[in-house]
This record gives C-alpha cells, structure tokens and sequence, in this order.
C-alpha cells in the first residue's frame, strides 16, 4: 500500500521534518507493507488545490493552514481567530493536543475529511514596507495580503485594514510590485521565501499561530484496517512532536538570519499586545457566531484559561 502525502512547505522546513518522521515511521512499524510518497513545495497542487484532491480523494493525506481549509470546513476557522492563542508555544500547543482540541479538530468530518493532529508552524509575524505598526489603528488603510480565509479577511478589516487574497506563489512578487503593502507569516516563511528582500519591517506581533493540520481523506482513512489507522495516528503523534522541535531548533536563527539583513525588526510590547487583543474580541463575536461554534469557543477560551493561569 502506498499513502500519498503532500504540503506546501519546502524541505528545509520544520514540517517537511516532521513529513519525513512520519514517512519513517509509517514504513518502519509496517516492516515495508506501507510506503509514503511525500510531495513538499506545492508538487501535487497549490494550497487549496492539496485540500480539494484530499477531499475527492486523489491525495490520501495532506498538511495544510487551517486558514486553507477553513473555506472548507467552517468551524476550523477558530483556529486563526486574532489573539486568541497563549503567546508561549508550549501552552499553546498544550491547548491544541487537549480534549477541546480534539473536538474542534474532529469538526473537520463535516468537509469529508479526517483530522489527524495539529502540525506547528510558529507564530506569525507582521511585515511591512516602511509602516510602523504599534496598534490596531496603525493598519488604517493598509493593504495587507492574507490567505482566502474569511477570519483572516475580517482580522485587518475589524483593524481598519485592507486585506487581500493572493496565492502563496505570488507573495513575493506581490509584496515586490507593490500591490500589497505587508503580510503575515511565521519566521521560517518570511526567510525562506526571502520576504524580507522586498519588505523592511518585521514585527513579532503574537497575534495568531501558522497552525497546520494533518488530515486525511475520510472514506479513505475509514477503510483502512484497524491496526493501519492505529499506527497511522501513533506515528502522526511521534511525528508532530519532530516538527515541533525541529520548529524550535530551528527558529532562533531565522530570527537573526533575518535581522542580520537589516530589516527594522522590533516586538510589541505586552501593552501593546493586550490593546490588540481587546480590539480582537469582537472579530472572535462576529466570526465564530453560531450556537455551536460559542459553545466551542468558550470551551477554549476556559481550556486556555486553566492552562495559562489567566
């Protein structure tokens, strides 16, 4: 048998680590009677092209922003509501791994899909071209490019920004030509895409996670024997963890990689922080507004809450 797993990233990145652990893994434990033919850097598709062949089934396993998928499956979109995550890492992911975690993950059921884990990106950042951002005021009339994602559009819209769509391949030449003033990505995206080039201002704003999911075709993954999905999910565990630290091994030097190019690279404050996060409440009000997705959004809100202390 053979599983075709595909993602964005390229192979210098944390999570093409954490593909090649899980493609060790999966052959490993199966003593051969499984191969896993991963394809990085969009080989099988653009961003959202991976998530379509997914769900018809043409891709049996695939590592996406949950951005990505959240035009997909609606509820996964609390994943990418502003401020809402812890701004340590560890907690945050003590929040994704938990029971409430789980069941926001398993709401990807209702898109055909099954999900498997949440995969790190890091935490993203704000990048500009000569705008100095301190406040949600500061993105008045800024044109910043984002993924398709409606949390994402309503984000720099509920700021007072100007958010538009543009594909993954063209960030660079978009950020190059103008046509947008700044983007949001974690530091590892910003240096290996060399953003950073066409963009002098680089801000650690904690406003949101680069989270990616791992999920498989649901009929597919249903069908398959007990045993295979067992070692499937224990595998996809090992192998989450790989990503997340190679993502911590990792980020450091992307940060002074990217400083050493002289870039205006500065973090907001904790007031400054808290002054956005106020702001961001009622983007979370508005876009995660039906019965179902309240309940689940205080679930998380109370889960955070036990595990920061605040």
């Amino acid at each position: 048998m053979t599983i075709t797993f595909s993602h964005n990233q390229p192979i210098e990145s944390p999570e093409h680590v954490g593909a090649e652990k899980f493609k060790e893994l999966v052959e490993e434990q199966s003593g051969g009677a499984i191969t896993v033919d991963v394809y990085p850097a969009q080989q099988l598709g653009n961003l959202r092209e991976q998530v379509e062949g997914t769900q018809i089934g043409e891709i049996d396993i695939t590592m996406q922003p949950s951005a990505v998928i959240s035009p997909f499956v609606d509820d996964i979109k609390a994943v990418d509501l502003p401020y809402l995550w812890p701004t340590d890492k560890e907690q945050m992911y003590e929040v994704q791994d938990s029971e409430v975690g789980a069941e926001l993950l398993a709401t990807l059921e209702n898109g055909g899909f099954q999900g498997l884990g949440y995969w790190p990106g890091g935490f993203k950042l704000f990048t500009t071209n000569g705008i100095e951002v301190h406040s949600p005021e500061d993105f008045e009339g800024v044109t910043m490019r984002t993924m398709e994602s409606p949390v994402l559009l309503a984000q720099y819209e509920g700021w007072g920004g100007n958010p538009i769509p543009v594909p993954y391949s063209e960030v660079y030449n978009a950020l190059q030509q103008g046509i947008v003033d700044g983007q949001e990505n974690p530091l590892q995206t910003i240096f290996l895409n060399n953003y950073h080039e066409v963009q002098d201002t680089v801000i650690e704003s904690y406003h949101g996670s680069m989270t990616y999911i791992l999920m498989a075709n649901q009929g597919w993954f249903n069908g398959l024997p007990e045993e295979t999905q067992t070692l499937i999910r224990q595998a996809e565990e090992e192998a989450r963890m790989a990503a997340r630290q190679a993502l911590e091994d990792t980020e450091d030097q992307f940060r002074e990689d990217i400083i050493a190019t002289g870039v205006n690279y500065y973090e907001l404050t904790a007031e400054e922080i808290d002054a956005f996060r106020e702001a961001s409440l009622p983007i979370h009000a508005a876009e995660y507004s039906t019965p179902e997705q309240q309940e689940l959004l205080e679930k998380l809100y109370q889960e955070i809450e036990a595990v920061t202390g605040e």
